[in-house]
């Protein structure tokens, strides 16, 4: 049987483009989880966004500037909401500590018996991701609070005794460093992108569904060693 091509999505929780584009990755699961396999990785976008948002928004507004850009950006799509004290007022102090929140709750998947091969939109850590990208995006919650992680751990049903579990032995850091390192391997630059293809393939930032969703049916067409792909 040979076997599935992979399809690796990077994304920082903190991106206001993977909040867009999380539908559209859920929508390319749910058509091709059958004849791909879907891995979802961090990366280190807002690693210290307090910081980045200072420096890059000096003079241009600071956070209440960066804020209005990232309304700019959710009101041209119908499927996300924005409250509009998410920057101006609550400021996650950094995306890490929710990265590291996510590994864990996949390990304690892994330990509970879920299948690595499982559709990722039956996992509840798929859920979590989505749950915490709401949680900031669209109620203002500061998803760098262990308090608020918390509440988005138990909304999906997951244990947090569970996942502070994988804090406490250090295996979620780890399984965040190997993110961090597929990241640096695939040369990925932002937030989200797709990889595909071992490699050769690779799609950054505002991409369309039908534009992925045509890389992956090429993907899918498996060209002979004579042939390249025309994606």
């Amino acid at each position: 049987m040979s076997q599935k091509p992979v399809i690796q999505h990077f994304s920082d929780v903190l991106c206001v483009w993977a909040y867009v584009a999380h539908i559209r990755f859920e929508r390319l699961v749910e058509k091709f989880s059958d004849q791909v396999d879907f891995e979802t990785h961090y990366c280190p976008v807002f690693p210290d966004a307090r910081g980045k948002i200072s420096r890059n928004w000096e003079g241009r507004g600071g956070f209440h500037g960066y804020a209005a850009h990232v309304d700019t950006v959710a009101c041209k799509f119908d499927h996300v909401k924005l409250n509009p004290d998410a920057w101006s007022k609550v400021q996650p102090a950094s995306s890490t500590p929710v990265h590291l929140l996510l590994k864990a709750a996949e390990l304690v998947e892994l330990e509970n018996g879920t299948a690595p091969d499982a559709c990722l939109l039956d996992r509840p850590s798929y859920h979590l991701s989505w749950q915490l990208r709401r949680a900031f995006f669209e109620e203002a919650s500061d998803i760098a609070s262990w308090e608020v992680q918390r509440e988005c751990v138990e909304t999906v049903g997951l244990d947090y005794g569970a996942v502070q579990g994988s804090f406490m032995d250090g295996s979620a850091f780890a399984a965040l460093d190997r993110d961090v390192l597929a990241a640096q391997k695939a040369s990925v630059t932002g937030s989200p992108t797709f990889v595909m293809n071992n490699g050769r393939q690779v799609m950054y930032g505002n991409v369309g569904f039908h534009l992925l969703e045509a890389n992956v049916l090429e993907l899918l067409r498996s060209p002979g060693p004579e042939e390249a792909s025309w994606c």
